[in-house]
């Protein structure tokens, strides 16, 4: 603690230690040592530029290098990481302490902090986590739905509440940084990270965007729990040719900036902090080597003053070969790119960049750029004041407030497609039986990104799956069976429900070259119940739209779920009209695979076009 109060003595006493009682009450002033001033840097009543120029004329090249590097929790302890003078860490999909909960996160992150504050000059570390559906990596965090789901709720401010919400989860642990949101604007379907998109429309990012300043504040830092947001994948990782994963986007620039730039634009006008490069290409060009889109178009043109990170290992890729070379270290870094997620090869890397530097071919002014806007993000977050995680915010970790929203957002998420009647279901005197995959499966339900990378089947986290909410709102005289095949059914029941879909992926794990039908297990529990003429409702749980135009006709209701997440009662809500739905589809329901891309505009009749969604009539039933 001593050395917290160290940085913070000025010529003004008094107020020092008002200052310092505030930030630290109970704990003992270290006695006044000279009446020398502090540096400018550590005093937080200097505006941000002139702590970021007081700094940058204090550190070395090393100092400086170390900032632009981010590197895993798993490549680099505490001690090695303030060694190598690094200015971020990162736990990606699945890298997690030992004990996965909420201190054991905040020990983590704050064993980090210590050592960086440790340094001669003390520059905090930030710990950047993909929170990118609630604080998805710790056990007990709220899940809210994916962004898929999201976009069809047609609620920013509902949104912005998410991000509020999520954002006291990750700040509550320690980290400051979340990888989110996504603003890519999903043109096909066959892409992995369909469900990562608000839909295929600009229109569905932009609005949405909202999450920013749910996740920074109006102001990064001025409130607490603000975390730094992340305005993800600069640009057009939505747009690859047949929606490949870190694909090439081989359209216009006219119309990359038509589709795919609006949402950067209006995160850069909510102040987001902070912007990740693509993995994918524009026109053949990795974008991480692109100059002209990142540092003429992103920051330059559009005023971007944050700081510009690349993707995990991305700059690897831009030659095409494994491993990055000093030719990519080059090229990336004049590109524009500020801070290297480069997770196991921190100190390769340092080295390289000290190559380039000495050559003359990466020169110091944009070193120092890359340092301005790193470092001007820690200032306005207020790390060097606060560095340590705020645990006073763990009382609304996984919290029942938390939880309650997540509901509401998944009731707003679903999208009534079809109905001849049989919803919403009755609560009094029915008898309903229960089939699917996806009826009893909180991780199905989770998707990708959910304690791990790719996400896993089964029960991995705390939460109500779609099933127990069917069960908590059947009434009295109401029955309610479930198996999973839909074995035992028989014409006494009054409706089935099958909950059919996917199962977890992320990125090109998830890609379907192929198409995204029903799978066999799914396609045999729909014939299975609708053999004995019960009426039949379909829930689809996934992360795309799913082609079942041969099975709709036999099919009495359909409803599109999403992925989502940890509430599965707000689907219950829904079915038995509790909630009449509202949700819409941000994205066009396709006839066929064959037919993708298919996006609203292009002259092409989906299934269901972007946009649609019934409600309930007045009365509702039967």
């Amino acid at each position: 603690m001593a050395s917290r109060l160290r940085g913070k003595r000025s010529t003004r006493p008094a107020q020092t230690v008002l200052l310092a009682g505030l930030l630290l009450a109970g704990t003992a002033l270290a006695p006044m040592a000279s009446a020398t001033p502090s540096p400018v840097y550590k005093n937080p009543h200097a505006s941000v530029s002139a702590r970021v120029n007081d700094l940058l004329k204090r550190m070395s090249l090393d100092d400086k290098i170390g900032q632009m590097v981010q590197a895993e929790r798993g490549a680099a302890t505490p001690e090695q990481a303030a060694a190598m003078k690094l200015g971020s860490i990162l736990s990606g999909g699945g890298s997690v302490p030992a004990s996965n909960t909420p201190t054991g996160w905040a020990d983590m992150v704050d064993a980090y902090e210590k050592a960086a504050l440790s340094t001669p000059l003390g520059i905090p570390t930030i710990y950047g986590v993909d929170a990118v559906h609630g604080h998805n990596n710790v056990y007990g965090a709220t899940i809210f739905p994916h962004n898929i789901g999201l976009g069809a709720a047609g609620d920013p401010q509902l949104v912005e509440r998410i991000g509020r919400a999520t954002a006291e989860e990750v700040a509550s642990t320690g980290p400051q940084w979340d990888f989110s949101p996504c603003l890519c604007v999903a043109r096909d379907d066959r892409w992995g990270r369909t469900y990562e998109s608000f839909g295929e429309s600009p229109r569905n990012a932009v609005e949405n965007s909202s999450v920013i300043t749910g996740l920074q504040g109006n102001e990064l830092g001025a409130k607490k729990g603000s975390v730094l947001a992340t305005a993800k994948h600069y640009i057009g990782d939505g747009g690859t040719t047949a929606g490949v994963d870190q694909g090439n986007t081989q359209i216009s620039e006219q119309e990359l900036r038509k589709t795919h730039l609006p949402p950067f634009k209006e995160a850069i006008k909510r102040g987001v902090g902070s912007v990740m490069i693509s993995f994918s290409s524009f026109q053949g060009v990795r974008m991480h080597a692109q100059q002209y889109l990142i540092t003429d178009v992103l920051k330059k043109e559009l005023g971007f003053s944050g700081l510009v990170i690349s993707d995990y290992n991305a700059i690897n890729q831009i030659d095409g070969q494994d491993g990055f070379t000093h030719e990519e270290v080059r090229a990336s870094v004049n590109a524009g790119i500020d801070m290297f997620m480069v997770p196991w090869d921190a100190p390769q890397f340092i080295t390289f960049l000290h190559d380039e530097v000495a050559a003359g071919t990466v020169k110091m002014s944009r070193i120092d750029d890359a340092n301005k806007r790193i470092l001007g993000e820690k200032f306005k977050l207020g790390l060097f004041e606060h560095p340590y995680a705020d645990r006073s915010l763990q009382k609304t970790f996984g919290s029942k407030d938390h939880r309650d929203l997540a509901r509401q957002a998944v009731r707003e998420s679903q999208v009534l497609l079809k109905n001849d009647g049989v919803l919403p279901l009755d609560k009094k005197n029915d008898k309903i039986f229960v089939a699917g995959k996806n009826a009893n499966d909180m991780g199905n339900q989770s998707g990708g990104w959910t304690l791990t990378w790719q996400g896993q089947s089964g029960p991995v986290i705390p939460g109500t799956t779609i099933l127990d909410g069917i069960k908590s709102k059947a009434g009295k005289g109401s029955t309610v069976t479930y198996d999973r095949a839909g074995d035992g059914i028989d014409p006494s029941y009054e409706v089935a429900v099958a909950v059919v879909g996917e199962t977890p992926y992320a990125e090109g794990q998830g890609d379907r070259p192929s198409g995204f039908g029903l799978d066999a297990e799914d396609l045999a529990t729909i014939a299975k119940l609708k053999a004995t003429g019960v009426p039949l409702v379909v829930l689809t749980v996934s992360g795309r739209p799913l082609v079942l135009t041969d099975q709709l006709p036999q099919i009495n209701a359909l409803v599109a779920s999403w992925l989502p997440g940890s509430e599965g009662a707000g689907v219950a809500d829904v079915l038995f009209g509790d909630y009449n739905p509202t949700g819409k589809l941000s994205v066009s329901w396709p006839a066929s695979a064959a037919q993708e891309p298919v996006n609203v505009g292009d002259g092409k009749k989906p299934l269901y076009p972007y946009g649609y969604g019934l409600k309930y009539e007045r009365g509702g039933h039967h």
